[in-house]
């Protein structure tokens, strides 16, 4: 008999998520994530600045606004054109360049993170025409109506270019891949033109690029020809399964399955929100840019930060208040204290690990379920159009309340936000109340023997 331990399933789940979040391909997601955020706060404020008068409806802010900031509002369009309206150009070549720079440093290859930029793009930009197979040969397709204006192949609308907005990313996202791949494979292989050492580097990462790229543009054209052949394109098959899986991200129980992975990693001490944002960022960007234009998507833009976690991760701002102020233990107290501010701005690992929420059985079901409520009253009231749709990307460090009314431009969004926030108090206070007496009880009880 073995005297080796087998590890248990926390062991074995921990382990495997480790590695997938460490994996290559999630670590470019994530900070591909990171660096589109300025973007789309960028574009979401002066998308503000257009809608005000749908916020604030009083006759005189409006003829004020109108005869004022209200004359420039195209400007403002141009503007949040220019960072939602080329997001996947954003978040393809960030993807690229994160994923192209991992492999540089963990394979020592000669790899230039901006090469695998500008070849993501070039191959992006193979699959933005629209062409059909005619009488033996490519056509570009044209079609010039009020709803549909199709020129030379390219596809616009009052956002510009659409396939390169947000219902491009899921496209970008696969052809920054398989572009960092194919150049990957390049270098590995010697596929390259070598300069002489005394050419700048710039002139040589430039030609090293050559090779790989031809290999791109022959590949992702290749692909794309035998599809348009089949009625179809390279776009037009990617999106089928994306606007599916976003499809069901979109619905009721899809929304609270991606509550409930965010804070059963966490619980496990994973960071859940990065594991589960890698997979839904690309879905809530090209939701938020659909709701601009008409559309309507409740998992859209941040719903998470605005309306489920607020004061962290299991939604704890109502009970680090009540720790702070209402604790009859001291250790609860002092920690509560500490936590408050950064509870305001949705920052709680204090309370995740100093509490600890963490391997704390006691604390698993308010964990999990507080926010699982926020959320559900969240999804109902801007389903049943209670709250207007979420149209506007805010900071996720914003407080409750301000959250929620930058969100959805509007008041109820406010309210909703401080609602969500109630309701998860209210499903954390009898057990922290409980969790509170057991620590005061051995506190005392320590005094005593002390």
């Amino acid at each position: 008999m073995s005297d080796t331990a087998q590890p248990s399933f926390k062991d074995k789940m921990m382990k495997a998520l480790g590695k997938f979040s460490g994996s290559r391909f999630v670590r470019a997601i994530m900070g591909a994530g990171y660096s589109i955020i300025a973007f789309s706060i960028i574009g979401s404020m002066f998308l503000v600045l257009t809608v005000l008068p749908q916020v604030i409806t009083a006759k005189g802010f409006v003829d004020f606004y109108n005869n004022t900031i209200g004359r420039f509002s195209n400007m403002y369009t141009v503007i949040y054109n220019a960072t939602m309206g080329i997001i996947a150009i954003f978040f393809a070549g960030s993807f690229a360049y994160n994923y192209a720079d991992i492999y540089r440093k963990e394979e020592n290859l000669l790899l230039d993170p901006l090469n695998a930029v500008f070849l993501t793009l070039m191959g992006l930009f193979i699959t933005v025409p629209q062409l059909v197979w005619k009488s033996g040969s490519t056509i570009f397709i044209n079609i010039l109506k009020n709803n549909n204006v199709i020129a030379g192949g390219y596809s616009v609308s009052g956002s510009g270019l659409t396939r390169i907005g947000a219902t491009g990313i899921f496209t970008g996202l696969v052809v920054a891949w398989l572009t960092v791949q194919i150049y990957r494979f390049c270098i590995k292989h010697n596929w390259r033109i070598k300069m002489p050492a005394s050419v700048p580097s710039g002139v040589a990462n430039s030609f090293s690029a050559l090779i790989p790229g031809f290999v791109v543009a022959f590949t992702i054209g290749i692909i794309d020809i035998i599809l348009i052949v089949l009625g179809t394109d390279i776009f037009q098959v990617l999106y089928i399964p994306f606007s599916f899986i976003s499809a069901i991200a979109d619905t009721w129980w899809g929304f609270l399955i991606v509550i409930f992975f965010i804070h059963f990693l966490w619980w496990f001490g994973i960071h859940g929100a990065t594991i589960t944002s890698s997979f839904y960022q690309a879905i809530v960007l090209a939701n938020m840019a659909d709701n601009v234009k008409g559309g309507f998507h409740v998992f859209a833009g941040d719903p998470i930060n605005a309306f489920v976690t607020i004061g962290g991760s299991g939604a704890t701002l109502g009970m680090a208040i009540f720790i702070a102020f209402l604790a009859r233990s001291k250790q609860l107290k002092e920690l509560g204290k500490l936590e408050l501010i950064p509870a305001i701005f949705n920052i709680n690992e204090p309370l995740i690990f100093g509490l600890p929420i963490v391997y704390n059985v006691g604390l698993f079901i308010p964990f999990i379920c507080a926010p699982l409520a926020s959320g559900a009253v969240a999804y109902v009231a801007i389903a049943t159009h209670m709250v207007p749709k979420i149209i506007i990307q805010q900071p996720w460090p914003t407080p409750v309340g301000l959250s929620g009314m930058i969100a959805t431009a509007s008041w109820q969004g406010f309210v909703l936000s401080v609602v969500c926030a109630v309701v998860a108090f209210l499903i954390w206070f009898p057990f922290i109340r409980h969790y509170d007496t057991a620590i005061y009880k051995k506190e005392q009880a320590d005094a005593i023997k002390a």
